[in-house]
């Protein structure tokens, strides 16, 4: 049976994640190879790989919340939020304090609105924002609902602090950092940015992709492989018999006992992921049915 599952790596900075996806399809031989939530060049850490029918999870992968260790440069504004961007301004920061900072992050815990950057992949009238930015473009952006549920100081080296945020999908740290520069009134950017987990998946378990490419040449990388059952082991998740995994396969619904909302994983009597269904009426109807041959 093809491969199917994902694999946590530990991307290091100066590759985007597309390069990373590039890399290891060469490497690990295997075609069907996505990743499921963006990082910046600047940026390192986990990104999830994808690997064969896992491709057509990527969207339950992405959902899940972040957490990031990012370091912010206070004193400076740059055209793209981050390092790599021209400086737009600069003032001193040096009264900023701890305590005053601290106060401002409150501001952004919980439910908020975020203008992402114009150096971002979000489309607007069909073009990439970041194609317009390069074009000398600037558009008025619509803001985003976010959550950030943490959001702490855990090093204070000012001009420049690392903060642990916590965050969900869809989440601009880069903008995170322009706003709170912009509410001290001293401006600020990214000075780096490293993912410490995406949903269950965490930095202190990913392999770094040295390590992943070195054992592809090995042979040896099949053991980096998590299973779905395993990735997605927080979410709902239903085992079907013979029988009910049949009709799903059909595109038959099958009875759902107790009340059934929402989508889960269902899983046949060999444990592994066969369907994502959707509880509808006191059913479970098939959503996305995966082949023996994906």
């Amino acid at each position: 049976m093809p491969v199917s599952g994902f694999l946590n790596v530990n991307k290091p900075t100066g590759l985007t994640s597309h390069d990373v996806v590039a890399r290891a399809r060469r490497s690990l031989g295997i075609k069907k190879i996505g990743h499921a939530g963006t990082l910046d060049p600047l940026a390192d850490g986990v990104l999830v790989l994808c690997l064969g029918s896992a491709t057509r999870l990527s969207e339950y992968v992405m959902q899940s919340s972040k957490r990031y260790r990012a370091r912010v440069r206070l004193g400076m504004v740059t055209d793209t939020y981050d390092a790599e961007g021209r400086i737009l301004r600069e003032q001193a920061a040096d009264h900023i304090t701890r305590a005053e900072v601290e106060q401002a992050l409150a501001y952004f815990l919980g439910d908020i609105e975020q203008v992402p950057p114009m150096y971002s992949a979000i489309k607007q009238g069909g073009r990439k924002l970041y194609e317009m930015a390069r074009a000398g473009e600037e558009v008025e952006r619509q803001a985003r609902r976010v959550t950030i549920s943490s959001l702490t100081i855990s090093a204070w080296q000012p001009p420049e602090l690392t903060l642990d945020v916590t965050c969900s999908a869809g989440t601009y740290v880069r903008s995170l950092a322009y706003d709170l520069g912009e509410r001290l009134g001293v401006g600020a950017y990214l000075s780096g940015l490293t993912r410490t987990a995406s949903g269950g998946f965490t930095l202190d378990q990913a392999v770094p992709l040295d390590v992943l490419l070195g054992e592809a040449a090995r042979a040896g990388w099949a053991q980096y492989v998590i299973a779905p059952a395993v990735a997605l082991a927080g979410w709902p998740a239903i085992h079907l018999d013979a029988a009910a995994l049949e009709h799903i396969r059909q595109g038959r619904a099958v009875p759902a006992p107790g009340v059934a909302v929402g989508l889960a994983f269902a899983y046949g009597p060999d444990g592994q992921l066969r369907a994502v269904v959707e509880g509808q009426g006191g059913l479970w109807r098939p959503h996305k049915v995966f082949l023996d041959n994906e």
